[in-house]
């Protein structure tokens, strides 16, 4: 056997090689790894410094239903949130409108649009009830209700809504295809479209569909 001779062999070169090529790509990639996690915190520390750009103490709503309940929901909620001190929105669409008309119009209106009118609701006193209306009766009774427990009527809220500054928007497509003419709409509500609602909704903290 012959004697080592202290001088390493050339698969030995190449093996401390290899090895110091791992340990050199290692400590590449945990040094890429630290410099990510630095920076990745960096913008954590920036977001949390920051509050969200364009975002208000805001409340928007989609009023839809033309049901007596839910609108008597749509009210509370909108009069607890002003009297919150935030900025509300309702938008008032289809068979919502009826939260916010006073009267029927048949003049000037065609066979269909009268059609409407006569089905429709003339205002949020002839709406009745999403469940349990029994051909009004139930309208009737959640009123009594509400005057026995010292609740404001679905009428009062409306009020105190308007009294607090809350922004009513009736959608004009919708009056336009139900035939609702301006005459049968509470006086100084705004009209406008899905545009307008969209505009409040995407500054709003919150954003509700009733």
């Amino acid at each position: 056997m012959d004697a080592y001779d202290g001088r390493s062999s050339p698969i030995m070169i190449q093996e401390e090689e290899a090895v110091m090529s791992v340990d050199a790509i290692e400590l590449k990639d945990s040094q890429a790894l630290l410099a990510r996690i630095a920076e990745l915190e960096q913008r954590v520390s920036a977001l949390e410094a920051a509050p969200a750009q364009g975002i208000e103490d805001r409340v928007s709503m989609v009023v839809f239903s033309g049901e007596l309940d839910k609108a008597i929901a749509a009210f509370i909620i909108a009069t607890g949130a002003a009297s919150m001190g935030l900025e509300v929105s309702m938008f008032f669409t289809f068979w919502g409108i009826a939260a916010v008309k006073k009267q029927k119009v048949y003049a000037g209106k065609n066979l269909l649009e009268q059609g409407f009118t006569a089905m429709l609701p003339g205002k949020l006193g002839e709406t009745g009830l999403s469940q349990m209306n029994f051909f009004g009766a139930g309208a009737r009774i959640i009123r009594g209700l509400m005057k026995q427990h010292d609740v404001a009527s679905p009428e009062e809220l409306f009020a105190l809504a308007r009294d607090l500054g809350v922004k009513m928007t009736v959608c004009d497509m919708s009056r336009e295809l139900l035939g609702i003419t301006e005459a049968e709409l509470v006086e100084g509500l705004e009209t406008g479209g899905v545009a307008s609602f969209m505009g409040d909704a995407a500054r709003s903290k919150v954003t509700l569909f009733i």
